[in-house]
């Protein structure tokens, strides 16, 4: 008797085992684990992942410019041999035949100076030359231990200057376009969860639908036949269980239509099934317009591109009055060289050298060419400016509208959940009056289904336009407002940056 009740046992464990299994693989995702995946392995957040490092390194390089800079450059030798020109000691010349092999190497410093446009470098180089004849070769050395110089362009453009603005704009646009883009991810999970979610919906509903009018029709065969309902009522509702059966078949493949959906944009096992848990507990709370538009001044990538908008074009304004006009610069290099037949004289007793130039350019007659560049840039800086304050205030009623709708979204909410509630009543009280004769009219009850089965999908639409309104705030502002802090991250969240 033990032993049978053992293997009673064991054959219960082993019939069992698969379900158990298949149910601890089952993913049960939340709307905030379906939005924390996407963020995380979605497509979408990988290309927004990429992009940031793209003007991460922009940035980077930028940076780079005003750096010391150091570079090693060399002929390691040149040969030459060809017959030249030759100035004898008596001053005349001939053409000669003659070799020569030249080997200089040179290291170099060099600094920007962003402020004036400018740029100091320190250089030390050496140089040999071998003449090489028929029966002798004659080296000489020519070093330079050390030259240190300025260069600076006077009332030119200065790029440096403007960089120095726009870049590190140019840099926090990017990193708020990149929150932009991960809250973008966020709305579309949401989409394909509830998309999902309502898609298993539909598929309770018709397979409840089904259950229900195979009752109903069964109920009223008996009814037929005790002549207490027309044909047409049999008819009726023989039809609509046929409708069921195939809005059964319609659901299910909807369901795994948008299952695929789903778990191509998370990027998640194709094996394992999922099951979508619904987020009815919310914690409403309302969001303030005012706010919300002070926020998304101070954060929002737009409000990032109006100012660099506005600030390209002064720029560009500036190299049109700078281009073109009194032009001069001014170099100067000082140091020391000396030469010799040995490399150790070539460092003895180095000489110092000086180098100053100052050149200018002064247009005479340029035919207004100058001045039609200017009026040009004025123009489409005029334009761009005209634009961007049509933006600004485009940009700020759109805000101001997405916060009045999501702050009417609790009410709609309730609305939903109520209308739910009465629908499915309504719906059990005239099946019930239906299954004992007391509703005669088969069209009450298909009615009383109908709005019951659109009130409950109304209901998760409500659901749905909340979460998404909220994303598109957070979207628009770059503000968390259900936690009141602003939306950033950490550098180290992206992944190989250095």
């Amino acid at each position: 008797m033990i032993i049978k009740k053992t293997l009673a046992g064991i054959l219960l464990i082993l019939f069992f085992l698969p379900a158990i299994r298949s149910q601890e693989k089952t993913n049960r995702l939340t709307l905030d684990d379906v939005i924390y995946i996407a963020q995380q392995q979605s497509p979408d957040a990988l290309i927004a992942k990429h992009r940031f490092r793209r003007s991460f390194w922009e940035f980077k390089r930028y940076k780079a410019n005003y750096l010391p800079m150091l570079s090693l450059e060399g002929n390691l030798p040149t040969f030459n041999r060809s017959i030249d020109i030759i100035t004898q000691p008596d001053g005349t010349e001939l053409y000669k035949e003659r070799q020569f092999a030249n080997t200089s190497l040179e290291m170099s410093v060099r600094q920007t100076v962003g402020f004036t446009g400018g740029e100091f470098f320190l250089r030390s180089g050496l140089q040999r030359q071998d003449n090489i004849t028929d029966s002798v070769t004659n080296t000489s050395y020519l070093s330079t231990p050390v030259n240190l110089g300025y260069s600076q362009p006077i009332f030119q453009f200065n790029p440096y200057k403007w960089d120095k603005k726009i870049e590190p704009l140019k840099y926090r646009q990017a990193k708020k376009e990149y929150l932009e883009n991960l809250e973008e991810v966020s709305i579309t999970a949401i989409n394909y969860f509830f998309n999902l979610l309502l898609a298993q919906i539909e598929k309770e509903i018709a397979h409840k639908n089904l259950l229900n009018y195979d009752t109903l029709y069964k109920i009223a065969e008996g009814r037929f036949v005790l002549g207490k309902i027309a044909e047409n009522e049999l008819l009726q509702l023989e039809l609509n269980y046929l409708k069921a059966e195939a809005a059964v078949e319609n659901a299910e493949l909807e369901l795994e239509n948008n299952l695929f959906r789903l778990r191509s944009f998370l990027r998640i096992n194709k094996e394992e099934p999922v099951e979508l848990i619904p987020p009815t507990n919310i914690d409403f709370f309302d969001v303030s317009a005012a706010k919300a538009i002070e926020e998304a001044k101070e954060n929002a990538s737009s409000s990032m591109d109006f100012k660099l908008r506005l600030m390209e074009a002064e720029r560009e304004v500036n190299r049109a009055k700078m281009d073109g006009r009194f032009d001069a610069e001014l170099y100067a290099v000082f140091g020391l060289t000396q030469t010799g037949d040995l490399l150790p004289d070539a460092y003895r007793d180095p000489q110092d050298q000086q180098q100053v130039s100052l050149g200018i350019n002064i247009p005479i007659l340029d035919w207004g060419l100058a001045k039609g560049t200017i009026k040009m840039a004025e123009s489409s800086q005029e334009l761009i400016r005209t634009s961007v304050e049509q933006e600004q205030i485009d940009f700020e009623q759109n805000i101001f509208l997405t916060v009045m709708k999501f702050n009417m979204q609790q009410n709609q909410l309730y609305i939903a959940a109520k209308s739910d509630t009465v629908a499915q009543k309504r719906y059990d009280v005239t099946k019930k009056r239906y299954m004992i004769g007391k509703v005669n009219d088969v069209l009450e009850l298909n009615n009383a289904q109908i709005d019951n089965d659109n009130a409950k999908k109304d209901y998760f639409r409500a659901l749905k336009g909340y979460w998404t309104n909220y994303y598109e705030i957070r979207k628009l502002t770059l503000y968390d407002f259900e936690n009141d802090k602003v939306i950033d991250f950490s550098i180290d969240e992206i992944g190989y940056i250095d």
